[in-house]
């Protein structure tokens, strides 16, 4: 069959797939070190759903299959009805919690790691199919400001516990950015969030256009502009610099009021790990208060790889709302920069540990009553594919990187050898065992 490839699909090699599965592993294990518990959302949502909280309809994969069915049978299809795949986590998450409040408790944890897919143009860091890892917590009608601290931490720890350079999340809350364009007498509020969101990607002059296309005026776009080339660790600075454009104002405040107290408690929980960044705008229409991104230390080319916020009403019925913070990782474009840098290796692309020689085909039972003793005991054990001469059935572990090869003795003395020291040591397969770290394939640093 001829190549196919599809740009925005990314397919990993076996050694690519041990690192993406480290990588989920790792986030898997923190998150729920910090209580939050796995669920999975179906990969289908209404049109209705997706596009009334803030996504434009040419992001979302529509499927038109249901619809087909429909018109071939002379119906005509209701919008509501129509459907798409899921262009990130948060808003199924939030169907997810109004249709199961019943059944769910508040404050209710969640981590969700899934597929989604996205109409984006595919670039270096940037799919069409990618896997997200995400973190919320929701309440029941409302939520304490803590865990706008709490998650980034969380985020951070997960992240910093992996083998790559230092991530640090970069904060920010559309309360200030919100009230600084009051101050300033922008009517058109949502698009100076929006120009803001794109500073990284058009910088200064195509934000300053696109808010002058907006009807925002040259020293509007100026003061904001200023106000989001601020960034610091430090509440004190950033309180100070806020001052120091002359911008004062009680939304203004009660952003400041918030984003200073986040870096306070973040400072004093685990310092240097989150930074104020007021350039962050965050463009979807549902944040409402503390808004994150993330860069990884001497990546920043790579754009966030971590990024959500705080939403009040995203979740929300007739009778109640389900305020909640969130944060999402970008897995894909992680484990896309992990393996092209490179930052680390898989030790090996096989879960294998060891490999049983097949001295004949007439004894193969023998090496396979060997492989299932082992088996039983949990060591992850192959057979040989053929009864080549011993050196070609080394060569077949040792291009798999697979660090033991097991030989069955035609006396009942069984010998093991590590093909990397090439130490050949007597073993029964009822008590030997690898060493723990060759137990399993693993991750390190190139």
């Amino acid at each position: 069959m001829a190549r196919t490839s599809l740009s925005g699909f990314p397919e990993w090699l076996p050694d690519g797939r041990v690192i993406e599965q480290y990588v989920l592993d790792a986030l898997r294990r923190v998150f729920e070190l910090h209580g939050f518990c796995g669920i999975e959302t179906r990969a289908v949502e209404t049109l209705e759903q997706l596009e009334a909280k803030g996504e434009t309809s040419k992001e979302v994969y529509v499927l038109d299959r249901l619809q087909a069915l429909k018109t071939a049978q002379g119906r005509r299809p209701g919008k509501e009805r129509r459907m798409g795949l899921h262009f990130d986590l948060t808003v199924p998450f939030a169907r997810y919690v109004v249709e199961n409040a019943n059944e769910l408790d508040f404050p209710f944890k969640r981590y969700q790691i899934q597929k989604v897919w996205r109409g984006e143009r595919p670039q270096e860091g940037r799919f069409r199919e990618f896997t997200q890892a995400d973190i919320d917590v929701v309440g029941n009608g409302e939520l304490p400001f803590h865990f706008e601290v709490d998650l980034p931490l969380v985020m951070a720890e997960a992240l910093n516990s992996l083998p790559i350079p230092p991530v640090r999340v970069l904060v920010n809350n559309r309360k200030v950015v919100q009230g600084a364009c009051e101050c300033l007498g922008v009517d058109d509020v949502d698009a100076a969030l929006r120009g803001l969101d794109k500073l990284d990607k058009i910088g200064a002059e195509g934000v300053a256009g696109e808010l002058a296309a907006s009807g925002i005026g040259a020293a509007q776009a100026r003061a904001l502009l200023e106000m989001a080339r601020i960034r610091s660790g430090s509440s004190s600075e950033v309180r100070s610099r806020v001052a120091g454009l002359g911008l004062s104002g009680p939304l203004l405040e009660e952003g400041m009021g918030e984003l200073c107290a986040l870096l306070d408690a973040a400072g004093s929980r685990m310092p240097g790990a989150v930074v104020a960044d007021l350039r962050i705008a965050r463009g979807l229409d549902y944040y409402t208060g503390s808004v994150y991104e993330s860069e990884v230390e001497g990546h920043e080319d790579l754009g966030s790889i971590c990024s959500g916020g705080r939403y009040d009403s995203l979740a929300s019925d007739s009778k109640r709302s389900y305020p909640g913070v969130g944060l999402s990782i970008g897995v894909s474009r992680l484990v896309s920069r992990m393996i092209s840098a490179p930052l680390v290796r898989a030790t090996r692309p096989v879960p294998t540990a060891v490999v049983v020689a097949v001295a004949s085909e007439e004894e193969r039972e023998r090496s396979e009553a060997v492989a299932r003793a082992l088996r039983a005991r949990g060591i992850p054990t192959d057979v040989a594919p053929s009864a080549a001469k011993f050196g070609k059935q080394i060569k077949f572990a040792d291009k798999r990187a697979i660090p033991f090869v097991w030989f069955p003795g035609s006396d009942g003395a069984d010998t093991v050898k590590d093909i990397r020291s090439g130490k050949q040591v007597e073993a029964d397969p009822a008590t030997w065992a690898p060493p723990a770290q060759d137990l399993a394939p693993g991750v390190v640093p190139v």
